[in-house]
């Protein structure tokens, strides 16, 4: 819902913590490394005459042939697996068949890397490149068919072979997603663990992803444009911010309330987290920002996952406010708990607006194989849009991949995805919430259309971001790949 005359966000942010990094106004050329997977798995997946996997193929065919309107899916949501040799219960089968399995898969992938190497005409670099994605490849393989003898030597061939400080695309994303799938044969052996997370450190990362890519500011802006349309002349607003984190986001849309031509509304703040050292700072600063403008504020922090409360007494909800809920989703722990409890819990506060921002990816769920696949073609396309606008021997690269994009690579393929708890997690919220009866879409406007192309042109255009809207989400994409999609939600008993 558009009115007319009213504010749009205007796109900068506050940023508490001192940060260097500098726009580099001259960015190198751009790597290839994630139409180099596309082209390998459309080639195994061709090639591999048998229709056992026709949902897999359709989705790479599709990604091929899409034209540059459209994005290619990044996530496949059929099974992954060889045509000549379905997938199989090997709890009844030799290792004769799954050794069999295997090797139809290995002779495929090293045809491939060897036509491509005669074909192409590779630098030395790409042909190392090459050599080492159809080892991760062949060393997926072996993972999912149960094979961790030959999976572990293969890992460790790639951990002499890949560093994450190498010279290019390939051997960095490599080199992490060989030691995700160690610690997979790793926990394989030694039962599911939850690995420790250091809060600090993320969130130093993540506040640094947000000055050299525009993902997390798109995530901001298109929401805080959508919770700004849905606070439209209401006096008492509540915003309910599932991960909070530093809540960088928030600074923009007080500014705008604060000065919108109604008057500014008493806004209510309630922040989930993990740290209740983070959530108090992070409290300090919002309500230390709201004082200066002048804006009627409160902060209620809550050190527990949202999903874990068995209902909603803990928000404390005031009769006649309008509640905003907002999610920025990642990969980098489970910040809510289950999902099915998570949605129960939204509905039963009846928002008037989800402002919900998803990573394009399906994070659990399907085979190994399934997970791989799709997760190295997105963190490849993620590698690509960094490699881009930073030098491989920058400093704030070197942080954003190893304490963000490792961290989610590791979830995804070590442990199955975020989930801690053994609860399945959903592929997609946005599908979750159009098939309930309690949530109804609301579509993002032409205003927040104009937050994610202002936040854009903030960096330069040749690097490739391409934003697409339509079924009333809006997605931010690295060329062709849709990488991140915003969505707004409203509850079908919500008060209007």
């Amino acid at each position: 819902m558009v009115h007319a005359g009213m504010n749009v966000i205007q796109p900068h942010e506050t940023n508490w913590i001192n940060n260097s990094t500098s726009v580099n106004p001259f960015p190198k050329p751009v790597s290839d490394l994630s139409q180099w997977v596309e082209h390998i798995t459309k080639q195994l997946i061709d090639d591999l005459p048998e229709a056992a996997t026709a949902s897999a193929a359709d989705t790479l065919h599709t990604a091929a042939t899409s034209g540059d309107q459209y994005f290619i899916p990044s996530s496949h949501s059929g099974e992954f697996s060889p045509r000549k040799a379905p997938r199989k219960n090997y709890g009844d089968d030799t290792s004769a068949d799954r050794a069999d399995y295997e090797l139809q898969w290995r002779n495929e992938l090293q045809l491939h890397a060897e036509n491509n190497r005669r074909g192409r005409g590779l630098s030395k670099l790409d042909q190392h490149g090459l050599t080492l994605i159809t080892l991760l490849f062949e060393c997926a393989v072996a993972i999912s068919v149960e094979n961790p003898g030959e999976a572990h030597r293969m890992l460790l061939e790639l951990t002499q072979m890949a560093s994450p400080y190498g010279p290019s695309c390939a051997e960095r994303v490599v080199s992490y997603f060989a030691k995700a799938m160690s610690s997979r044969v790793l926990n394989s052996w030694l039962g599911i663990c939850s690995p420790l997370v250091n809060y600090k450190s993320i969130h130093s990362a993540f506040q640094v992803f947000n000055t050299i890519s525009p993902f997390i500011k798109f995530a901001h802006f298109t929401s805080n444009q959508a919770i700004l349309e849905a606070f439209h002349r209401r006096d008492r607003v509540h915003i309910i911010d599932l991960d909070i984190m530093q809540g960088l986001q928030w600074p923009a849309l007080f500014h705008i309330l604060a000065t919108r031509m109604e008057g500014p509304p008493h806004v209510r703040m309630t922040g989930f987290g993990t740290s209740s050292e983070v959530l108090l700072e992070t409290g300090k600063q919002l309500s230390n920002f709201a004082r200066r403008l002048g804006l009627s504020f409160e902060f209620h922090p809550i050190a527990r996952k949202f999903g874990d409360h068995s209902d909603t007494s803990m928000v404390q909800v005031r009769r006649g406010e309008t509640i905003a809920v907002h999610w920025l989703q990642h990969s980098l722990y489970d910040a809510t708990g289950p999902d099915w409890r998570t949605m129960k819990l939204i509905e039963e506060l009846s928002p008037r607006i989800v402002t919900l921002v998803e990573q394009d990816l399906s994070h659990n769920g399907g085979s190994f194989l399934d997970r791989f696949v799709g997760s190295l073609h997105y963190y490849s396309t993620m590698f690509d849009s960094l490699e881009a606008y930073l030098p491989s021997d920058n400093p704030n690269r070197q942080l954003v991949e190893h304490c963000l994009m490792y961290r989610e690579i590791n979830n995804i393929l070590a442990i199955g995805g975020p989930a801690r708890s053994g609860e399945d997690k959903f592929r997609h919220w946005r599908s979750e919430l159009g098939a309930s009866n309690s949530f109804m879409q609301v579509g993002m406007s032409g205003n927040s259309m104009a937050q994610a192309q202002l936040i854009l042109n903030m960096f330069p255009p040749s690097n490739g971001y391409s934003l697409v809207q339509g079924d009333g989400t809006i997605r931010l994409g690295w060329k062709d790949t849709s990488l991140y999609v915003a969505s707004a939600w409203t509850c079908s008993h919500a008060s209007s």
